[in-house]
């Protein structure tokens, strides 16, 4: 009596043992290696950047040497330079993947104010739930976009004081180089900032930085 051969193991549905490991998992394997190669990016800028800021100061003070990186002006802009390539090729793979696979589209949106201030209510005084770790929070999500957005300003400004002559209508529209300067440094800023309330956030749900380091 013939018999119906059996179906190769790679084509065979997912049983629920795949789909609860992928239920688990909070940020993939990509993901993570973007965040990471990130993090190295924006620090190699600051730093550098703030070598680059002491050499000609925008306001009446300068940054410690010891926060600085470079050590002289042309070091700084070698290591500026080479972190502004790493920062822009991995900035444009994760948002590319992020649209790709959906996961902007779950993870960010949408974004309405009553939400945004409920929930920063809620964190203010201490009662803001971090029971889901897949699903963002309204203060979280706006603050994914802003960071992105004033990345994305941070480029813009970014090339307009590293080859002005060449952008000449991005210069115009920042409103020229000198205050490139400071479009260039306010959006410095604000990512500084984010980074600053995003470790402080961490160090209350550490469970964050685990999910960020083995996926879950």
């Amino acid at each position: 009596m013939p018999t119906t051969p059996a179906r190769p193991a790679e084509s065979l549905p997912p049983g629920p043992a795949a789909h609860a490991a992928a239920a688990r998992t909070v940020h993939p394997s990509w993901l993570r290696l973007a965040h990471w190669l990130n993090a190295v990016a924006v620090v190699l800028m600051v730093m550098s950047g703030w070598r680059i800021y002491d050499a000609a100061p925008l306001f009446d003070f300068r940054f410690p040497p010891a926060l600085t990186l470079g050590g002289w002006l042309g070091g700084a802009l070698q290591w500026h330079f080479a972190a502004m390539w790493l920062l822009l090729a991995n900035g444009l793979v994760y948002l590319g993947l992020n649209a790709a696979t959906g996961r902007a589209r779950r993870k960010f949106w949408p974004i309405s104010a009553r939400t945004v201030w409920a929930d920063l209510r809620a964190a203010l005084r201490g009662r803001l739930s971090h029971a889901d770790p897949h699903t963002y929070n309204g203060v979280q999500r706006l603050a994914y976009v802003f960071v992105s957005l004033d990345t994305l300003l941070i480029v813009l400004s970014g090339l307009v004081l590293w080859k002005s002559v060449q952008f000449p209508l991005l210069r115009e529209l920042l409103g020229g180089y000198d205050t490139a300067r400071r479009v260039h440094f306010v959006a410095m800023a604000g990512l500084v900032g984010f980074v600053a309330v995003h470790l402080v956030m961490v160090a209350l749900v550490p469970r964050t930085l685990l999910a960020m380091i083995r996926g879950r």
